[in-house]
């Protein structure tokens, strides 16, 4: 297959699925009131209990200020609660609110239960090659190093992956 082929094929597979994860947020935030970067933060903090925003951060896989953002929001929903911790005054600690694990027990996983069941169900091999496959493709998308080098620059006519995908909720905090 040519390499425009190839990207083309892969353009294709990236816009599925921000279209998907799209259609699964906007369902979220019909059904919940909540964004998808919303309900990932809020499930990090139900798996890692009493927890600081920069963990928050590192375990979500946001920027710092986008997860200030966002718990900003979800306190103003009361599903968290911040305070300050009372061996060192500068950090701030947050848990979830019983408002917050009700919602959390409500809610559906952030790409669906269908996705789940059948990524479950696929041969460790086969689920282990596709975390691989996406977190390399991510990791190309982002402009990251990869274990081959940095990220060549684009120089033929092949498609730009970013100037064609659909902006998603996850921009949307």
């Amino acid at each position: 297959m040519a390499q425009v082929d190839e990207l083309t094929t892969m353009l294709k597979s990236i816009r599925r699925i921000a279209r998907a994860i799209d259609l699964s947020s906007r369902q979220i935030d019909r059904d919940f009131g909540l964004t998808l970067p919303q309900l990932i933060v809020l499930t990090c903090i139900r798996d890692l209990g009493e927890v600081t925003g920069r963990a928050i951060s590192e375990a979500a896989d946001l920027s710092p200020p986008t997860v200030v953002g966002i718990l900003d929001k979800l306190e103003a929903k009361q599903l968290i609660e911040r305070y300050r911790s009372t061996r060192d005054r500068r950090i701030v600690h947050t848990r979830l609110t019983e408002a917050g694990a009700r919602l959390l027990r409500k809610a559906p996983p952030p790409l669906g239960a269908d996705f789940e069941d059948a990524f479950r169900n696929l041969h460790d091999r086969d689920r282990r090659n596709a975390l691989a496959a996406f977190a390399l493709v991510a990791d190309l998308v982002a402009g990251r190093r990869t274990e081959a080098g940095p990220v060549p620059k684009r120089t033929g006519r092949a498609p730009s992956l970013t100037a064609h995908t659909s902006a998603t909720t996850f921009g949307r905090h």
